[in-house]
């Protein structure tokens, strides 16, 4: 378990989520060789919970859902006052986003998030200077 809470905590959503950090820097932080830490890798990806290839290792939707982590996109619609926007786009840009979009319209940001890191968005874009409103939509179904 602790070693899938690591793993998930260095991952990045693709469309899975991918660790790309080395063996040797994986045990060194959980505090085991790299003999060891290969087999609890074994034994993650015999139990369907990882997939392993050279340089990376995703964890799967089995081992997301044993998290308790949810993954579904999220589109976060922010407003910025007039005055701070350069400023404030420059720091959204650099969050927790899979994709950031200036837009037309009564809103000036569209960000597109993993549910999973939500929260930390969130929090983050809240306190970021200018930042007027934040409208958050969770998506429930791909119809297209």
């Amino acid at each position: 378990m602790q070693l899938l809470k690591l793993l998930f905590r260095k991952s990045q959503p693709v469309h899975v989520f991918t660790i790309r950090e080395t063996q040797s820097e994986l045990a060194r932080e959980l505090g085991i060789t790299r003999q060891a830490l290969n087999i609890h890798l074994r034994r993650l990806r015999e139990e369907g919970l990882i997939r392993t290839g050279r340089g990376f290792i995703d964890l799967t939707e089995k081992a997301l859902e044993l998290l308790g982590v949810k993954t579904a996109e999220v589109f976060v619609l922010v407003r910025i006052e007039p005055k701070a926007r350069t400023q404030a786009y420059a720091k959204i840009k650099n969050l927790s986003a899979e994709k950031v979009y200036r837009v037309t319209g009564n809103v000036d940001i569209i960000a597109v998030v993993n549910q999973s890191k939500l929260d930390d968005f969130l929090k983050k874009v809240s306190r970021i200077e200018g930042v007027r409103e934040t409208n958050t939509h969770v998506v429930i179904e791909t119809l297209k």
